[in-house]
Order: structure tokens, then sequence, then C-alpha cells
């Protein structure tokens, strides 16, 4: 599988946990409480999972290649993109700012968490939509199959650096669960 269709695929399991934030904004303006588990989950799911492996993969492997052969970082796609890594990490660090006094009812950090998951989800829609259909195809017209093989490698690596072997599978499974909302309130 080339890394590009790597990144496609865990596009389609981030795409399931934002709906799950989606729905836990409209929870949380409908009933005017946070259900603090499950926004602690969506926090570890997106800060783990979205974030640091599959972010990683692209910043740290992708676009560094992408910008060996010729694509600018500084500019163009590649920067726009690092830009919305940097926006997405702001919701959640507004997410996880907000979250205790959400949880104690309080109403302007509750409209604030729910704010953020509906703005953290739309920008990374886009962002995705961007990706799948812009920036991929231009790195597999621009890397040579020696680059392809070579990051689908240290693709592999960042999950066991940074997940390690057993934690990849445990966020797949909590994403099955978010999407489902069978996240356990106990």
């Amino acid at each position: 599988m080339k890394p590009t269709e790597i990144l496609m695929h865990e596009h389609r399991v981030i795409l399931s946990v934002l709906d799950a934030a989606e729905r836990e904004a409209g929870s949380i303006r409908r009933t005017g409480r946070v259900r603090e588990v499950t926004v602690r989950e969506l926090l570890d799911f997106l800060s783990n999972f979205a974030d640091k492996c599959h972010h990683a993969k692209e910043e740290n492997l992708l676009f560094r290649k992408m910008a060996e052969r010729g694509m600018p970082a500084g500019s163009g796609p590649i920067a726009v993109m690092l830009r919305e890594h940097e926006e997405g990490r702001s919701y959640i660090r507004d997410i996880g700012r907000l979250l205790p006094e959400a949880a104690k009812g309080d109403g302007d950090a509750l409209d604030g968490i729910a704010d953020a998951l509906e703005s953290y989800a739309k920008l990374l829609r886009d962002h995705i939509v961007k990706e799948d259909n812009v920036l991929y195809p231009m790195a597999d017209h621009m890397l040579t199959p020696e680059d392809q093989a070579g990051l689908a490698e240290s693709f592999e690596e960042i999950e066991r650096k940074e997940m390690g072997g057993e934690t990849h599978q445990r966020y797949l499974d909590l994403a099955l669960e978010l999407f489902e909302g069978t996240v356990s309130h106990t």
C-alpha cells in the first residue's frame, strides 16, 4: 500500500471521529451539559491518533520528502497543511482548557467546547479534502517508488515509536466506539 493510501485510510477513521465530535457539540447545545468522558476520549483520540501518529507521518516524513523532491515547504500546499495542523491543535488545547469548567456547568465553557468541536471538525473535513484530492495526488506523482517504499517503512516505525504495538489498534477501536456512541460513561 502506498503511503498516501495509508494516510487516506487514516482519514476515514478520523472522519468517523469528527462525526462523533459534531454529535457531542450538538448534545452540549441541546442539553446544556457536557459528557466529560466522551470529550476526554475525543481529546485522547484527536491528540494522539490524529496528531501524534497521523500528522507526524505527514509533517515529519511525507511533507519533508516532498520538499526534497522540489515542493516548497514554506509556501503553497505544504505550508497551508502545516498551518491548518497548528490551527487544529489550538482547538484541541481550547477544549482541554475549557473542559473542567464545562463539567461544572459553566455556560461559557460549554459554548466554547461546542464551538471548538464544530470548528475543529469543519477545519479537518476541509483539510482532508485538500490532502486527498490535491496534495496526495501531487505526492504520488513526484515521489519515486523508492521514496514510497521508504515512507511506508517509516510510517510503520512511527506507529511503533509513537503509538506502541497495540496502541494503534486501541485507537481504531476507540474511533469505532466514538462513532457508534458506545463510549462508557461510567
